[in-house]
């Protein structure tokens, strides 16, 4: 914090516009406002406070014209106005420009340690300032919503609210990136990131959080966001509606679509037969859908698909002809259930493999 004024350093000048005034009335020249400012900017820039500053102005004021007429001390009066209004606001400007100027480093700070382009020494140094410690492992949450969040946004503000209100002085962060909420944590502090997930949930309909797995480092930050992103949009593709997504429950899928030449051989192979029914291949992926997920159920399928058992089990039987592949069958059963992932993946049959 900055200490006392030095005595007449922000007081350049204004004895001399003061001596001007009570000799001649007149109001203070462009210059002169224009010099008022800088030195209100100086002041600023320097951690002085505008009270103190108006404050040193009056007492000089004082001692200038302690024995003026009435009519001329108003005019006296009318210059210390136009000096500490010029004062104002050079030291609000400085201040606004240092607000600018700390939120374009944070904004850089971010896209560095979400995206791992900056050496990591000299990130860990940065991260320091903002509260994380990069030497420990962490993990990140992404919360994606029907709509955008910026800093501002009524959901940002009430999701940091609860975080501040809840964990105060935590090795986290909370920012905003494309829209979307994230949020920083340790990687022994997992109560942070599913309260951010409960409260984001919390604060807006159709929210869906990621939480990528924990990673070591400067660069761990940025490999658990590039998860974190990456089940949320796995989960668009595969029409996963959990509220909570983890990637370390999500491997499987990024295995299958490494090699995407030989997954669009294998749905080729054991389902393009199913695009010879009426209505085409999209009812009876439905149906193996609903099969699997209901672990290998008729009744509890058909249940979830609104058919009658026996018109679900037709379509069984049907997909057995058109494949040769037989559902019941535990071997044929995960080929067909890696193609129906597979399909998904690829977003077939709407997309060209």
């Amino acid at each position: 914090m900055a200490g006392p004024l030095p005595s007449g350093e922000y007081l350049d000048g204004y004895d001399h516009i003061l001596s001007e005034v009570c000799a001649t009335g007149r109001r203070l020249t462009r210059d002169e406002v224009e010099s008022r400012r800088a030195l209100g900017e100086r002041a600023a820039e320097a951690g002085h406070g505008l009270r103190t500053l108006v404050h040193q102005h009056l007492e000089m004021t004082r001692a200038a014209c302690p024995d003026l007429p009435r009519a001329s001390f108003d005019q006296v009066l009318a210059a210390f106005d136009q000096v500490i209004d010029a004062l104002a606001e050079g030291h609000e400007r400085a201040q606004l420009l240092a607000v600018r100027q700390e939120e374009a480093a944070r904004r850089e700070f971010i896209d560095d340690l979400l995206y791992g382009r900056s050496d990591p020494g000299t990130l860990a140094e940065r991260a320091a300032r903002f509260g994380l410690l990069l030497s420990h492992a962490h993990a990140v949450a992404v919360a994606t919503g029907p709509e955008a969040y910026d800093d501002a946004h009524p959901v940002t503000r009430g999701v940091e609210r609860a975080l501040f209100g809840r964990f105060r002085n935590r090795r986290t962060l909370y920012v905003t990136k494309e829209g979307r909420l994230v949020c920083v944590a340790p990687a022994d502090q997992e109560d942070v990131l599913l309260y951010f997930a409960e409260q984001a949930h919390a604060a807006a309909d159709g929210v869906q959080v990621a939480i990528g797995r924990s990673q070591p480092g400067a660069g761990g930050i940025a490999h658990s966001y590039e998860e974190a992103l990456n089940a949320l949009d796995l989960a668009g593709r595969m029409g996963l509606d959990d509220p909570v997504l983890r990637a370390a429950d999500l491997l499987v899928f990024p295995v299958l679509i490494r090699d995407r030449q030989a997954l669009a051989d294998l749905v080729r192979s054991a389902l393009a037969p199913l695009q010879r029914t009426r209505g085409g291949a999209r009812p009876m992926l439905e149906t193996l859908n609903a099969y699997f997920a209901s672990g290998y159920v008729a009744a509890e399928a058909a249940r979830r698909l609104s058919l009658s058992v026996r018109a679900f089990t037709y379509r069984l039987e049907r997909i057995h002809q058109l494949t040769g592949a037989d559902p019941a069958d535990p071997i044929h059963r995960y080929t067909l259930q890696t193609a129906v992932i597979g399909a998904r993946l690829l977003d077939w049959p709407d997309s060209e493999l």
